[in-house]
């Protein structure tokens, strides 16, 4: 009897601490279960709340290149922001810790076929916040050749960047854009070859926020951020692909409204 109390203790504390399951999913996909574990993690708590913005088009034009935007910033202590497709057959495809950044980012993304696409932002806490909506999709987005596969041009542009900085009253915006053909793994004698990550800095040595991606964001990659900065502070950014190939620009207050290559190494 003293070993079954014992026992069954462990239990009951196993249980106290074994974490609450996902809830019911509001837009009622048959892959939330799953795709949820591997976003969140176990023992997650997780929560459903409009106040996280995912903005995307009605109709997807074009399932290759599908442009989402999550902006939190009507909601205190975000951390993290995730991008996932529950249908695509790589879920996940943003990843961006926040450092000196406000709680939005945009890009664009592969639809794989008709998938509920969501944003997530982690609060301090630990705990997640999510939202999103369906999106009818034609499909074939992962599993299709990027165009300048096809055009043959693509490794005469690898290292290639851009970026444009606009500084206001109320908050700076960058927009990066790389040439890479973000290949998924998907087409025939193609292997999996993608920009991984991406750290973004001021000139004060400040992080900004670091962005991972998955070959599900969009061939020739685009991200718009919102840093944090002091009037006349330049942005930094460095990059590397799975090849080892890296990416690297900076982009000062007088490159308002003006594009700037940036240097590839």
């Amino acid at each position: 009897m003293k070993t079954l109390s014992i026992l069954l203790a462990g239990l009951s504390a196993f249980s106290a601490t074994a974490g609450a399951a996902l809830p019911k999913d509001q837009l009622g996909s048959p892959m939330f279960g799953y795709v949820g574990k591997q976003v969140f993690g176990e023992n997650a708590v997780v929560r459903f709340d409009p106040r996280v913005k995912v903005d995307f088009p009605k109709i997807a034009e074009n399932q290759r290149s599908f442009p989402v935007q999550v902006d939190a910033r009507g909601i205190p202590g975000v951390m993290r922001i995730v991008i996932f497709a529950d249908m695509n057959p790589i879920q996940q495809s943003i990843d961006f810790t926040l450092a000196n950044a406000e709680p939005f980012i945009a890009t664009r993304i592969k639809l794989d076929q008709r998938t509920p696409v969501r944003g997530a932002v982690q609060l301090k806490d630990g705990s997640w916040l999510v939202s999103g909506g369906w999106i009818d999709a034609a499909g074939g987005g992962c599993s299709a050749p990027p165009v300048s596969r096809v055009k043959g041009d693509w490794a005469q542009h690898l290292g290639e960047s851009r970026g444009r900085l606009w500084e206001s009253a109320g908050a700076a915006r960058i927009m990066l854009s790389f040439r890479h053909p973000m290949d998924t793994g998907f087409v025939d004698n193609i292997p999996a070859y993608y920009l991984e990550q991406i750290k973004v800095t001021s000139s004060g040595g400040s992080a900004i926020g670091t962005v991972h991606m998955q070959a599900s964001v969009a061939e020739d990659p685009v991200l718009t951020l919102m840093p944090k900065i002091k009037p006349g502070e330049s942005v930094s950014f460095d990059g590397r692909d799975t090849n080892g190939i890296e990416y690297a620009g900076t982009l000062t207050a007088a490159t308002v409204n003006a594009a700037v290559q940036g240097a590839g190494r």
